[in-house]
C-alpha cells in the first residue's frame, strides 16, 4: 500500500499534546519552541500509553534497552593508507571497541582514483584512500569480518564501495550473508549539505534502489541505508529542521524501496538512522524521542504490518562543529556530555569525537580518550541499569511533543512542493539550513550565543597540542605505484566486458528500461575483475552525467542580526572608506580547493562578507587551484579567501598563489581560514598567503583585518 503524500498531515501528532498552563515568562530556543519558566503538566497521553520497545517508540526502540546490551561503541577513523587504517582499527578493536566506521578520502567519495588530476592534494589527507578491492583488502587485513559489524560512510562512489566491500570479504572466505553493517547511501542529504555526491539527484536515487533490491536478496544482515540528520545539524540545521529533513529523505527512500518492488515490510526493517548530537542536552534527547514516534506512524501508514518496520533505530556521533581549536582539552568535556544525551536518547551505537578534531585528525592519544568516554559512561555511571531514565520528565516531554509539531509542520511544506526529492532539486531545503546557521554565526559573533574560549572566557594564551600530520607527497605516490601494479596485473578483456555492462545497464536506468540485471552484481563482478572505482565511477557518468551545484549564497541574515555589534559597524566605516580610496567596493572571492564539500563556512563568510560592504563571488566548489585562479583573474577580485577544511591546505593552497602569479595577479591578497594546525602556518605563510584565520574568529574581525591590510593600516 501506497498512501498518497501530497500533503503530509501534521495534525496526526495532535493527539500526542496534553493540555498545559504556562506562566508568562519564557525564553525561545532556535527551533522557536517557548520555554516558559513553569510547566503544568495535564494528561500526557503518549507517554501514559507508551511501552519501551512498542510503537511509536517514545520510549526506545527496544524492550530492555541497555540493561542486557549497551550500545555499539563505534569509532570513526580512516586515513592515510589502508595499510595505516587497519592498524588503528586494529588497536581500537583491542582496547574495546566493537564496531568499525569507515572514513574515505574525499577522491575516494567523488570518484576518482588516486592518479586523477583532480584528487593528488586530497588523496589520504581526510579519509582512507581506495582505488581498487586489494587496497579494502588492506584495510581489513586480520580484521574477521564475518563476526565485526562496519559502517561505511559513502554515498557518491557507493557502488564501487559496496562491491570492494562485498569482494573483500568473499576473497577472506565470507559469505556476502554473513555480512552485518551499514552503508551510509543516503545520497539526498549530499545535496542539502555535504556535497560530495557525482551524478544528479534522480539518477542517484536509481541507484540506492538497485542496492536496496540487492541486499533483500543478498545481505540479510546488513543495513542498506543510513538516513543521515548528521550533516544538516553540523551545517547549521536546529533540531527542528535535521529531524524534518531526515525523515522526509527517509520518506522518498521508503517510496525508493516500493518502486523497486520491495514491501515495506520487506526492507523497513533495516532502515537506519544517524543522528547529530550537539550541546542543547535536552534538545537533543528530546530530538530522538521525537524522531522514533513520527518515523512510527510515517511508516504505518505507507502500510508497514511489522512493528520491526517502524522501529527507528540509529547511530550517533557528537559533535565536531561544537569543538574548539581554542583550550583543547576542554572538547572531552563536550564531548562526554553529548554522549551521555546520544545514551539517554537512546542510541543504538555511538561514536564520540576527539578532542583534536577541530585542529587535526585524531593522534592514538586523543581517539584512546575519546573511545574510553563511552566506556565510562557504559561501565561506571549506571545509567544502563534504567530502561528510559528520561520517562516522564515534565520538560522533556514538553520539548519532544513540541518538536513534533513543528517538524510536522516543515514536512507537511515540503510535501505540498511534491517531496524532498523536489524540495533538493529546487533548493529550498538548502536554503533554509543555510539561512539558519548564518543566523547562529551572527549570534555566536554578537555574544548572544555563548561558547566557552570564543566569546566568553577566552584563554589568555594558546594551548600547545600534538597533533597528528601526514607526508601528502609519500602518500600519493605509494597510492599511485600500487594501483598501476594492480592494473598490470588484471585481464584486460574481463575489464572491459565489466565495463561495457555497466555502461549498458546505466543507460538502460537513464532510459527508465529494466535489462533484468543488477548494478550493484554489475560493480561486484567489475571490482572481481580488479577494476577500479575511478573507473566504474567513469562510465557510469558516461550515462548519467556529473552533477553540478549551483553556487549561491544567502543575503540579509548576518547583517540583519550583527548590525549593532561595533566590529560590524567599523568594518562598513572600513569598506566605504575603501572605496573611496581604490573607486570601488573590495571584492574577495570565496573559493575551496580540491574535493571538500563542507561549505558551511564558506558560505557564511561569503553571506556575512556581503553584508559588510564587499562585493563578493563565491566560487564553484571541487576546483582546481588552476580554475580558482581563472576564477580571480576574470573577476578582477582584491581577495582570494580560501576555506579548508580537509587537510589539502599545504598542497593546494601553494600551487594557487603560484598559478596567481603566472598570471600576473600576485597583487591579489590570499587569505585562509578553517581546520588548520597552527604548525602548518609558517609554512603558509613563507608561500604566500597574507593572513590566516583560526575557527571561532568572529567574521566581522576578520573582514576588518583585511581591510586595514589591503590599505596598509
Amino acid at each position: 500500500m501506497k498512501p498518497n503524500f501530497s500533503l503530509f498531515d501534521h495534525q496526526i501528532f495532535a493527539r500526542f499534546k496534553p493540555n498545559r498552563a504556562f506562566s508568562s515568562t519564557a525564553f525561545e530556543t532556535r527551533e522557536h519552541i517557548t520555554l516558559p519558566s513553569k510547566i503544568e503538566v495535564g494528561s500526557n497521553q503518549i507517554y501514559e500509553s507508551a511501552v519501551p520497545g512498542e510503537p511509536p517508540f517514545l520510549r526506545g526502540p527496544y524492550a530492555s534497552m541497555y540493561t542486557l546490551q549497551p550500545w555499539t561503541i563505534r569509532q570513526y577513523a580512516g586515513f592515510s593508507s589502508a595499510s595505516e587504517s587497519n592498524a588503528f582499527y586494529r588497536r581500537n578493536l583491542a582496547g574495546g571497541q566493537k564496531g568499525l566506521s569507515v572514513a574515505f578520502d574525499l577522491p575516494t567519495h567523488r570518484g576518482y582514483d588516486s592518479d586523477h588530476p583532480r584528487a593528488s592534494g586530497d588523496v589520504g589527507a581526510a579519509g582512507v584512500a581506495i582505488d581498487t578491492v586489494e587496497d579494502m583488502k588492506i584495510l581489513f587485513k586480520d580484521i574477521p569480518l564475518e563476526q565485526i559489524s562496519v559502517s561505511m560512510t559513502m554515498n557518491g562512489a557507493v557502488l564501487p564501495i559496496l562491491a570492494s566491500y562485498i569482494v573483500a570479504a568473499k576473497e577472506q572466505g565470507v559469505e556476502t550473508q554473513q555480512l552485518s553493517g551499514t552503508i551510509q547511501n543516503d545520497i539526498l542529504k549530499e545535496f542539502l549539505i555535504r556535497n560530495t555526491f557525482i551524478y544528479p539527484p534522480r539518477p542517484s536515487m536509481k541507484i540506492v534502489g538497485e542496492i536496496f533490491k540487492y541486499a533483500a536478496s543478498n545481505m540479510p544482515k546488513f543495513n542498506p541505508i543510513s538516513i543521515s540528520g548528521y550533516h544538516m545539524h553540523e551545517g547549521g540545521a536546529p533540531a527542528d529542521l535535521e529531524l524534518a529533513f531526515t525523515l522526509s529523505d527517509g520518506m522518498e527512500y521508503i517510496k525508493k524501496g516500493i518502486e523497486s518492488s520491495l514491501t515495506i515490510d520487506g526492507f523497513a526493517p533495516r532502515l537506519s538512522f544517524f543522528w547529530a548530537i550537539g550541546m542543547h542536552f535536552f534538545m537533543e534527547i528530546a530530538k530522538m524521542r521525537a524522531g522514533r514516534v513520527m518515523w512510527s506512524t510515517i511508516v504505518e501508514r505507507f502500510g508497514a504490518q511489522n512493528p520491526k518496520s517502524k522501529a527507528l533505530r540509529t547511530h550517533c556521533q557528537t559533535s565536531g562543529w561544537s569543538l574548539t581549536a581554542q583550550e583543547p582539552y576542554n572538547n572531552v568535556s563536550r564531548t562526554c556530555i553529548e554522549a551521555l544525551a546520544a545514551v539517554l536518547g537512546h542510541t543504538q551505537s555511538l561514536h564520540t569525537n576527539s578532542l583534536d578534531e577541530a585542529i587535526a585528525l585524531p593522534t592514538d592519544y586523543s581517539a584512546r580518550i575519546a573511545r574510553n568516554t563511552q566506556i565510562y559512561l557504559m561501565g561506571e555511571t549506571g545509567i544502563t541499569k534504567a530502561i528510559d531514565p528520561w520517562a516522564g520528565s515534565h520538560f522533556v516531554e514538553y520539548l519532544t511533543e513540541n518538536l513534533m509539531e513543528k517538524v510536522g509542520n516543515e514536512i507537511s511544506q515540503i510535501e505540498e512542493q511534491g517531496g524532498m526529492l523536489a524540495a533538493v532539486e529546487n533548493g529550498s531545503a538548502k536554503l533554509k539550513i543555510e539561512s539558519a546557521a548564518t543566523l547562529l554565526q551572527a549570534k555566536i559573533d554578537g555574544g548572544e550565543s555563548k561558547l566557552v574560549g570564543i566569546n566568553i572566557n577566552k584563554p589568555l594564551e594558546e594551548t600547545p597540542l600534538h597533533v597528528l600530520t601526514m607526508d601528502n607527497k609519500a602518500i600519493v605516490k605509494a597510492q599511485v605505484e600500487f594501483l598501476l601494479a594492480v592494473k598490470n596485473s588484471r585481464d584486460e578483456i574481463k575489464v572491459k566486458a565489466c565495463l561495457s555492462a555497466l555502461e549498458k545497464k546505466a543507460f538502460d536506468m537513464e532510459k527508465d528500461q529494466e535489462n533484468g540485471d543488477n548494478l550493484l552484481s554489475l560493480a561486484v563482478e567489475a571490482v572481481e575483475a580488479r577494476v577500479t572505482l575511478g573507473e566504474i565511477s567513469e562510465v557510469l557518468e558516461k550515462a548519467f552525467t556529473r552533477y553540478k551545484l549551483h553556487a549561491g549564497m544567502v543575503k540579509g541574515v548576518y547583517g540583519q542580526q550583527a548590525m549593532e555589534q561595533e566590529d560590524v559597524k567599523e568594518t562598513l566605516k572600513l569598506a566605504d572608506e575603501f572605496e573611496k580610496w581604490d573607486g570601488r567596493r573590495p571584492r574577495i572571492l570565496v573559493a575551496k580547493i580540491g574535493q571538500d564539500g563542507h561549505d558551511r563556512g564558506a558560505k557564511i563568510v561569503a553571506s556575512a562578507f556581503a553584508d559588510l560592504g564587499f562585493d563578493v563571488d563565491v566560487g564553484s566548489l571541487f576546483q582546481l587551484p588552476e580554475e580558482v585562479a581563472d576564477t580571480a583573474v576574470e573577476n578582477d577580485v582584491h581577495i582570494v579567501g580560501i576555506s579548508s577544511l580537509a587537510g589539502a591546505h599545504k598542497v593546494l593552497v601553494p600551487q594557487l598563489i603560484e598559478e596567481l602569479r603566472k598570471r600576473g595577479r600576485d597583487d591579489m591578497m590570499v587569505v585562509v581560514g578553517g581546520v588548520i594546525p597552527p604548525e602548518d602556518y609558517s609554512e603558509l605563510y613563507k608561500a604566500g598567503v597574507a593572513l590566516l584565520f583560526s575557527p571561532g574568529t568572529p567574521i566581522a574581525v576578520s573582514a576588518k583585518t583585511i581591510l586595514k591590510k589591503l590599505m596598509g593600516y
